[in-house]
């Protein structure tokens, strides 16, 4: 599955837009956590709890992105968008939100197929 921010994919069309794609995740920080990231806001620095947070909701809502897109025959998802919110009382929860458009490919008008008989563009 290739995923990109972009409209498109280089050296490939599109040949069918198969509709939006959404891919979410919630996550609690849990209070020993908070108590770590609350003492690096203290003393200054980054906080690696709450990026390893970040990066773990990240990674889920683009594998349930990916599932979804999967799910109605797509090859990529084009123009993907990762939006991040905190939720619940005192901002206890993290949700991640990424969306695109699920799209099937086709080569590029006047690209050249490569083979087992050589490289693309020989």
């Amino acid at each position: 599955m290739i995923f990109t921010t972009t409209n498109g994919v280089e050296g490939r069309d599109v040949d069918r837009y198969l509709g939006v794609v959404f891919g979410d995740a919630v996550l609690g920080v849990n209070f020993f956590k908070d108590i770590l990231g609350g003492l690096r806001d203290i003393v200054g620095g980054r906080s690696g709890t709450y990026e390893r947070e970040l990066g773990s909701a990240r990674d889920t809502a683009l594998a349930n992105l990916s599932q979804q897109a999967a799910a109605v025959g797509a090859d990529a998802v084009i123009g993907i968008d990762i939006d991040y919110e905190v939720l619940g009382s005192n901002n206890g929860m993290l949700m991640v939100s990424a969306s695109g458009t699920a799209v099937k490919l086709r080569p590029a008008a006047g690209a050249q197929a490569a083979g087992p008989w050589g490289r693309p563009g020989t």
